[in-house]
């Protein structure tokens, strides 16, 4: 049903503040973000490494949905797992006598929620969607790339693409890639 984490969601009452300290001091890249009228907020997705993201929301004026959770306090207000199938999450869910709210299956981000009352105190976000639409273009390779070999002195870096999106690396001696390349040739 879920295939990984795929953000950690904080609510902040300043997003050039926060954005001050996890980009400039812990080195977070910006991503893509959103600005969503109805709801009144603000979510920009930053990436941590190829792989892990954070995601900032933050009230863009008065009557957002924030208001109440930022009026005690600021930090994590979700953590978001990624599905393949929203639908056959929530009939698992349901299957299993688990609440859901907010279920949506509209345009390309679709997702449910569980109350932080039913799971131990989280807010949790089940969605489905292509996560490398996330992604700024260096951490991502370019619509059907797949791999890339650099070689650096004694090693050689093997970079792929994740199914989470972004790249994932791994680096080989040049005994080592010979040894995987050697396994690949005899493949049927």
């Amino acid at each position: 049903m879920l295939e990984r984490i795929d953000h950690i969601s904080l609510a902040v009452k300043d997003l050039e503040r926060a954005k001050e300290f996890f980009c400039d001091i812990l080195g977070l890249v910006p991503c893509t973000w959103s600005a969503i009228e109805d709801m009144k907020y603000l979510g920009q997705v930053f990436s941590a490494g190829d792989l892990t993201r954070i995601e900032m929301i933050t009230p863009t004026g008065p009557g957002s949905f924030l208001d109440r959770f930022l009026a005690d306090r600021e930090g994590v207000h979700h953590l978001c797992f990624q599905t393949l199938d929203i639908a056959k999450a929530k009939e698992y869910l349901d299957e299993k006598g688990v609440p859901t709210f907010g279920y949506s299956t509209e345009g390309d981000w679709k997702e449910l929620f569980i109350h932080p009352r039913d799971a131990f105190g989280v807010l949790i976000q089940i969605a489905e969607f292509r996560p490398e639409e996330f992604l700024v273009e260096p951490l991502r390779f370019p619509e059907g790339k797949k791999w890339e070999i650099t070689p650096s002195g004694t090693t050689i870096t093997l970079t792929t693409a994740h199914p989470g999106g972004g790249k994932s690396r791994l680096e080989l001696t040049k005994e080592e890639a010979r040894a995987l390349a050697e396994e690949l040739l005899k493949l049927p």
